[in-house]
């Protein structure tokens, strides 16, 4: 079998457009959106947006079913699961009472959102209380805890995948911040006791949990008495915790919008400081182009997802190839053959970590330096503990000294070297503009930069230069489409706005 041999050296995983543009299996993101359906959300009303009263149950469906709209354009490589607790019927793996998965044929319970599943729960709320029923789940003298079974329910669903290929966070939707407000005694503190262990034990899974919570028009959700203890909320974040529970409840939907477009990890990576020590960092992309979900196939007929299989067959015998195929590269009339496993050995120039070389004065770093976007990094404890507290410290020697830290970085056959320059925090009105930390610059090659061509190429005539007067006025027009404290976080990208769903599949 003969294969080209220039491509015995190909670079097959990396690429501008690979890292930063194509959604990797490490940056998925598991979202279980946890409903409370207890009557006190169907009979708690607030002012819609045609000021016709809402009920907070249909509020929670509304930004659930926008969020799903949005995700599936948008973001539809993530994976999602919508869980209601408190209800009549039970639906779940563990058959626990109270907890409700709701789902669509054909579809696992934590999956792609399909236009079917958000098709079904737009309509949901007509059918709800025929087909699924609300009820208190937890009421004196019996021993069902709903909100315990369905937090059990929502990390059972979340076992898929591994919270180093993935983010796994739980979304809980409630209007009642005492849950347990009608038990007295040695019940009430059983219940408390276990449900908040079943919510550390996830969170020692890795799975983050987050509450939006639901105020009523007479009195806001008061965290502090359960759900602070749930979320491990104390101190300042607490106190930054209260006034986004006390928010309008027409400001439902930018909240899950919030919670839904956080800082995603590209990838966690150690940083070699010095011999022995190391600390782990998280790497995240600021500020990126949003593109349009990836071109998925279907089958006509049945209008599922194709799976695309490859096969090698010998030219000769037409028999498919068992062994693994083996590249070659010709050497003075010889083809020297190279395994697999050879070839991947060869390109291991790097082994993808982080290695500190040196510092320099941030008058050294100039503008063109700086030839892609940039990497922000953050500490992590999750793997190396004390990571946070050697990088405060780099951090606040670096702002102080104003020098910059040079770096060797790259991925097996993409090393290069790396600038790390600290950023300090711009917060204005008591809102956080730029966070602090370390931007990670990829420093170019020496061949990367080129003079300025001062002739033609074609002629030997000196190029045509601007005079005084024509520099003077074109400095005069920039200065007055100079837009202040312009952020390109203020406009969405065109591109995503205007392609839709369909767009984004073929049928073959």
């Amino acid at each position: 079998m003969d294969l080209d041999p220039e491509d015995v050296f190909k670079d097959e995983e990396d690429g501008s457009d690979n890292e930063f543009f194509q959604q990797s299996a490490s940056s998925k993101e598991y979202v279980v959106y946890l409903v409370d359906a207890s009557p006190k959300m169907f009979n708690t009303t607030c002012p819609g947006k045609d000021q016709k009263d809402e009920t907070h149950f249909h509020l929670a469906v509304s930004c659930i079913a926008e969020s799903l709209k949005t995700q599936i354009i948008s973001r539809s490589y993530d994976e999602v699961a919508i869980c209601f607790f408190n209800t009549r019927e039970k639906k779940n793996l563990q058959d626990l009472n109270g907890v409700f998965v709701f789902n669509v044929a054909e579809r696992e319970h934590l999956d792609r959102p399909t236009a079917r599943l958000i098709k079904e729960f737009d309509c949901l709320q007509e059918s709800f209380m025929r087909e699924i029923g609300s009820q208190y789940g937890i009421v004196p003298g019996s021993r069902e805890n709903s909100l315990y079974n369905a937090l059990w329910v929502a990390q059972a669903l979340l076992r898929k995948g591994s919270i180093k290929t993935a983010d796994k966070r739980i979304l809980l939707l409630t209007n009642e911040d005492d849950p347990f407000g009608g038990l007295l005694g040695a019940a009430k503190a059983d219940m408390t006791r276990t449900s908040l262990q079943r919510a550390k034990d996830a969170q020692d899974l890795g799975i983050s949990i987050e509450l939006l919570p639901l105020s009523c028009p007479d009195e806001e959700f008061n965290v502090k008495v359960f759900y602070a203890d749930l979320l491990g909320l104390d101190g300042e974040d607490l106190v930054q915790f209260m006034p986004s529970a006390g928010q309008k409840l027409e400001d439902m939907k930018d909240q899950l919008r919030k919670r839904m477009f956080t800082r995603r990890i590209i990838r966690r990576i150690t940083f070699d400081i010095t011999n022995g020590l190391s600390i782990q960092l998280n790497t995240y992309a600021l500020i990126r182009p949003a593109v349009p979900g990836a071109i998925t196939w279907l089958d006509s007929v049945t209008n599922l997802p194709l799976k695309i299989e490859r096969s090698l067959i010998c030219e000769d015998t037409g028999a498919l190839i068992q062994e693994p195929p083996k590249r070659f590269q010709p050497y003075r009339n010889e083809n020297v053959k190279f395994s697999m496993d050879e070839i991947s050995e060869m390109k291991g120039i790097s082994t993808g970590c982080l290695r500190l070389l040196g510092f320099k004065p941030l008058s050294c770093l100039k503008d063109y330096h700086n030839l892609r976007p940039s990497t922000f990094v953050y500490p992590s404890d999750q793997e190396v503990v004390g990571s946070t507290c050697i990088f405060i410290a780099l951090y606040r020697s670096m702002l102080r000294l104003k020098r910059f830290a040079v770096a060797f970085y790259g991925s097996s056959s993409h090393p290069q070297l790396v600038a790390l320059v600290a950023q300090d925090e711009v917060a204005k009105a008591g809102v956080q503009i730029e966070p602090p930390g370390i931007n990670m610059i990829y420093l170019p090659y020496s061949d990367d930069i080129r003079d300025v061509e001062e002739i033609f190429p074609d002629t030997d005539d000196d190029a045509p230069r601007a005079d005084e007067d024509q520099i003077q006025k074109a400095a005069a027009l920039i200065k007055r489409i100079d837009m202040r404290d312009f952020s390109v976080s203020q406009f969405a990208n065109p591109e995503t706005l205007c392609s839709t769903a369909g767009s984004s599949s073929r049928r073959r």
